[in-house]
């Protein structure tokens, strides 16, 4: 994520964290830069950060693709990715552990297992996960019902332009657009932020 994102998602997370008192969302974590924007985020609010992420990497992130990095596989299998030690570094050495609450599986799953869609749980939901059309489908799904009315949602890698990327995120950002519950609020490069102004559609 560009500094000038970061930036973005920084003052998204604060703004949504002082205005609903609710916790913030992540989904997507791979090894922690842009969970410690939305930890300090919460850190100054007095909420939490929750983050959802198997640690297993994406699809462009697995060995041959273009975005593996071999410093993520698992010292135990080393075809297969382990991010969490990373992950659990970064917060550690930056100190803000207790701002983060880890929910490590799928998304999907995860989302089922901690009460299911509604409920307005969350003040920010972040979509930064997979980026293959049926993974983006199932974030966007699993989490944004359970985004609070007023609420911040924010996806990541959002390419109007099929040359410059995936069209997953651009495709939920429209469809999030397409519902009429958001209003848009801001974009910086590929990051977009949406306001929720009504309740229970996706």
């Amino acid at each position: 994520m560009p500094p000038d994102e970061g930036r973005a998602l920084h003052g998204a997370a604060l703004a949504a964290a002082r205005e609903t008192g609710l916790p913030l969302l992540e989904i997507g974590s791979y090894c922690g830069r842009s969970t410690l924007l939305l930890a300090d985020a919460a850190r100054a609010a007095g909420t939490v950060a929750v983050t959802v992420d198997h640690h297993r990497g994406s699809e462009e992130q697995q060995p041959g693709e273009e975005y593996h990095d071999p410093a993520t596989a698992d010292p135990a299998a080393p075809g297969r990715m382990d991010t969490l030690p990373l992950f659990r570094r970064t917060l550690a050495e930056a100190g803000v552990e207790e701002y983060v609450v880890a929910v490590v599986g799928g998304s999907g799953r995860a989302a089922r297992a901690l009460g299911g869609g509604g409920g307005g749980r969350f003040g920010l939901v972040f979509i930064d996960g997979g980026h293959s059309e049926a993974q983006a489908a199932e974030d966007y799904e699993s989490w944004v019902p359970q985004l609070a009315v007023g609420g911040l949602l924010v996806i990541h890698d959002v390419f109007p332009d099929p040359a410059d990327g995936g069209r997953a995120p651009f495709r939920i950002w429209r469809r999030a657009v397409e519902t009429g519950a958001f209003a848009e609020v801001s974009e910086h490069r590929s990051l977009r932020v949406l306001r929720r102004t009504v309740p229970d559609r996706v």
